[in-house]
């Protein structure tokens, strides 16, 4: 996971909240973190209506490895272009230095088995140490060149990935996730039922802030539970709740599949499989950051740039088509 900037899971700055107090035999427990938000919790209301996310469970089947490879691969030669030509360099003055080098010790022996010769010994000498070097400086310069390579294929890879993934938009349309680049910003909020209920009601301070810096939630439990959501149905309260019903509604379709990436992104990040985690993502797609915990409503709000009409009638217009 994060942002999982090439590190899976790499920590944006935290929103202070309640330690989230996982249940018995659950297994882990998360950083201690002190609550700063003074504004209420949805207090009751004279109408609400309880909503829970709908996840399908449908058999299909995403995209091979080797095509999201190839496409990681052409991502990853756009973003470094130079990185091709460097790594043929560094090839080319290894092989000319470990020629040199072969060149310059039989000329040692040589040198070392004639006594006529023994005077040249010294220089010979002298230029093998210097291909010798040669070819260990440029060895080394291709090998953390092709250490960052895979690295950001792996990373590019996760990514591609995680855009094939689907998401309920309602019951009649179904997304992937590529489909909401460069219009909404993702952050995909993963962990028990109660953790994603309580995410949501710590999110209603900040509604506005997100929706216009459009930000969309993705819920997903990992406990097989549905998180309960409760909406303000009252009429004076119905264009805040229209925003929050948009900010929290895309759901996770083909649990299997974000789960199999979900648990690939804390494994590499060394995170336990049952910690809840926040991911979040920037307009183009790409990993932002990502952290343990409740996800910080207000930092995204202090540091992201309102969007406002760019996407506002991307989900109410989407026919579903890719």
């Amino acid at each position: 996971m994060a942002s999982v900037a090439n590190a899976p899971l790499n920590l944006l700055k935290p929103l202070n909240l309640p330690r989230y107090k996982p249940g018995i035999g659950s297994g882990f427990v998360t950083t201690p973190l002190r609550s700063t938000i003074n504004a209420p919790f949805l207090t009751a209301q004279s109408s609400k209506q309880s909503s829970s996310p709908i996840i399908c469970f449908a058999s299909e089947k995403q995209n091979s490895s080797t095509d999201a490879s190839s496409t990681a691969r052409i991502r990853s030669e756009v973003l470094t272009p130079f990185r091709s030509v460097r790594m043929f360099f560094y090839l080319a003055f290894i092989a000319s230095g470990g020629l040199g080098t072969l060149i310059a010790t039989t000329q040692l022996i040589a040198a070392l088995t004639n006594p006529s010769r023994a005077l040249d010994a010294p220089e010979i000498a002298k230029g093998l140490g210097i291909d010798i070097c040669a070819v260990s400086l440029f060895a080394f310069l291709y090998y953390r060149e092709n250490t960052a390579k895979n690295a950001q294929i792996a990373r590019l890879s996760r990514e591609e990935n995680l855009s094939n993934l689907k998401l309920r938009v309602d019951e009649k349309r179904v997304i992937p996730v590529s489909s909401l680049r460069g219009f909404a910003r993702l952050v995909i909020c993963a962990g028990p039922a109660s953790f994603i209920t309580e995410s949501f009601k710590f999110s209603e301070p900040f509604t506005e802030g997100l929706v216009e810096r459009g930000v969309l939630v993705v819920p997903f439990a990992t406990d097989g539970n549905s998180p309960s959501f409760e909406f303000d149905e009252s009429e004076e309260s119905k264009d805040f709740t229209s925003k929050r019903k948009r900010l929290w509604q895309l759901n996770p379709v083909i649990v299997s599949e974000w789960t199999n990436w979900l648990d690939e992104q804390k494994k590499l990040a060394g995170v336990s499989s049952d910690s809840p985690v926040y991911i979040s993502l920037r307009l183009d797609g790409r990993v932002r950051g990502s952290g343990i915990g409740y996800p910080p409503w207000n930092a995204f709000v202090a540091q992201l740039p309102p969007v406002k009409g760019m996407w506002s009638g991307l989900l109410d217009g989407f026919d579903g088509r890719v």
